[in-house]
């Protein structure tokens, strides 16, 4: 008989399938929506739920309660104040599991396991055409013409200077080099006829 037994075994032995909840459940605290399969949501969802419910009651014991599965401190302590402040006194239902389609690679269900109170259902980014939208509604000033002082002219006339003489000495090299390999292939091709 399997009364009252609740909970997947999400393909995981006890521990790992302990170990795996409390990790989704410190991700969803921190990050308030996360991206997973729909199995491990789900489980998850069962795991998170009974957490905020107990931490809407801020005691000693439910802190230390709550911060045997949760062990990161911070978490912890904003699970107890803006999570908690802003659920305020919905009666449960604390999550929701939004189903995104198959995965390419295994083609398993994916789903986003978010907090409600902190993602409305029509939240959603900006297509590419909203965004094309907003670019256009910007409007670019014109620029400001500004006069050079004595001082920065002579500043770039100097910079200039200096780029023509290194454009300069470039141009010297590259000859050089030109024909240092010209004088490799002369001699190669006189060993070639030697060894013949």
């Amino acid at each position: 008989m399997r009364h009252r037994v609740k909970g997947g075994k999400i393909g995981r032995t006890a521990s790992h399938r302990k170990a795996t909840l409390r990790a989704l459940a410190t991700a969803l605290f921190k990050h308030k929506k996360i991206k997973t399969t729909i199995a491990k949501a789900r489980a998850a969802r069962e795991f998170v739920e009974p957490l905020i419910t107990k931490a809407k009651s801020d005691t000693v014991h439910t802190r230390r309660q709550i911060a045997q599965h949760i062990n990161d401190k911070a978490i912890v302590k904003e699970l107890f104040t803006d999570i908690v402040e802003k659920i305020g006194d919905r009666p449960g239902g604390y999550t929701r599991i939004v189903k995104l389609g198959q995965r390419q690679g295994d083609a398993s269900e994916m789903a986003i396991l978010e907090l409600v109170d902190f993602f409305e259902i029509g939240d959603k980014q900006p297509r590419k055409a909203d965004k094309a939208e907003v670019k256009e509604e910007t409007v670019v000033e014109d620029a400001q013409v500004v006069e050079e002082t004595e001082t920065e002219k002579k500043v770039s006339e100097e910079a200039t200077d200096e780029k023509e003489k290194n454009e300069e000495v470039k141009a010297e090299v590259v000859p050089a080099e030109e024909k240092v390999a010209e004088q490799k292939e002369e001699d190669t091709k006189d060993s070639e006829k030697e060894i013949k």
